[in-house]
């Protein structure tokens, strides 16, 4: 009787309780993290987006020109292109491995190496620090023609103020970066309409190059355009504050590349074509009392910038010191606020520090070779990842070339840097 009851009904009631506890081990005993999961799919894309967005095409988009000339589209183009398939290798690992350390926890995946572990954690450090840093310089100059103080009193007052905001809650600090991301977005569609507009033709064959001299200049434009998509990488390491994040995050990742890569080249096109080949495009589009507005559009979109990255070499820092690279100190999270306040003071005094240190073009330069070195790393550890394990049924799976290409991508663009 009993070996009929297990055989009818046994199974039924086994499976079903392997599923429960399945699940209750992923959402629950397999969640040790103190942080708050408050994130969905659709803020993270905004967040995301707003990231990318902000800073990159407000600060970078005149130097690009400067090389490029009226190709700049594609130079946006290529670098989009080339950042998208790495993003789309840490849209699988943060599946695979949704930790707030981000490429850290990657490359200690991929190697199985707490030391380049580690390694890849001061790298990123360091790429971050620098990438805030140049960021709060680009900030400054939009600022300063609005505030008369000198650029490093500005400076400190933004990085101190963002440092607050990221303490007081994540929920707080990625409801600012998504309301400040939609007037991002708002002000560079302005900008291609008005662009648009103004446009005596809209031939595309004025973005084709003139000679092959001007190839170089594309590709210079492209090593600089990259620095416009770097941000991608952050969702990463919001991993342990996003709802269901093996598959929030892939998503997240997604959805803000491919937005970022239409409203750049867009953005550039349209500039190009109204003929607005200026140092500073944007600004140039609009007269009168709308560009005063858009002067404040712009100091928001970089400024907004600065939170971010201090955020997300906070959640570095915390995701390393939980693994024991760094002192134990740096993972303690306030009870109230679910924030790791330690972390996020010791990121702001970095930025702060790199901004006031260095000058803003060595910045710009400097972030976009520490930032391409990690992602080959991280786009080698996905390819050793995929050799060494199956990903699990259902999650973000990459192509198998994708890895190794993306690396060879990062490293030849790190390449160029011998030219500029």
């Amino acid at each position: 009787m009993l070996a009929w009851f297990d055989r009818a009904h046994g199974a039924p009631i086994v499976a079903a309780h392997r599923r429960y506890m399945n699940q209750l081990t992923d959402e629950t005993l397999a969640d040790p993290s103190p942080l708050r999961r408050t994130i969905g799919v659709w803020a993270l894309s905004l967040y995301g987006l707003s990231v990318i967005v902000g800073a990159g095409i407000y600060v970078a988009i005149g130097a690009v020109i400067h090389h490029a000339g009226s190709a700049a589209p594609l130079s946006f183009l290529i670098a989009g292109v080339a950042a998208a398939g790495t993003g789309l290798c840490y849209a699988e690992l943060a599946g695979r491995f949704p930790e707030a350390g981000g490429a850290a926890a990657f490359v200690r995946e991929g190697f199985g190496s707490a030391r380049l572990s580690r390694l890849a954690g001061v790298v990123l450090t360091l790429s971050v620090a620098v990438g805030a840093a140049s960021i709060a310089r680009g900030a400054a100059i939009y600022m300063a023609a609005l505030i008369t103080l000198p650029e490093p009193v500005l400076m400190t007052l933004l990085v101190l103020a963002f440092v607050v905001i990221a303490i007081i809650g994540v929920r707080e600090s990625v409801g600012f970066a998504a309301i400040t991301g939609a007037l991002e977005i708002l002000g560079l569609v302005a900008v291609i309409g008005v662009g648009l507009w103004d446009a005596p033709s809209l031939d595309p064959r004025a973005f084709l190059p003139t000679g092959w001299g001007h190839f170089s200049g594309i590709f210079s434009g492209t090593f600089i355009a990259f620095f416009a998509f770097i941000g991608f990488e952050t969702l990463a390491n919001m991993a342990e504050e996003v709802r269901d994040p093996r598959r929030n995050v892939p998503r997240g990742i997604v959805c803000a590349v491919i937005g970022a890569i239409a409203i750049y080249v867009l953005v550039t096109a349209s500039v190009v074509l109204s003929g607005n080949l200026t140092d500073a495009p944007l600004l140039s589009v609009f007269t009168g009392p709308a560009a005063r507005l858009f002067l404040v559009v712009g100091f928001l979109a970089v400024a907004n910038g600065v939170m971010v990255q201090i955020i997300m070499l906070a959640r570095l820092f915390y995701g390393m010191a939980r693994k024991n690279d760094l002192p134990v100190w740096l993972a303690k999270v306030n009870a109230r606020t679910r924030t790791p306040v330690s972390a996020t003071i010791l990121a702001g005094a970095i930025v702060l520090a790199t901004a006031l240190l260095l000058p803003f073009e060595k910045l710009l330069l400097l972030t976009n070779a520490l930032t391409l070195a990690v992602f080959a790393i991280v786009d080698l550890a996905l390819w050793r990842t995929k050799r060494q394990s199956r990903a699990q049924a259902g999650a973000f799976n990459t192509p198998s070339w994708l890895a190794p290409a993306s690396a060879a991508i990062s490293l030849g663009l790190l390449l160029t840097t011998l030219f500029l």
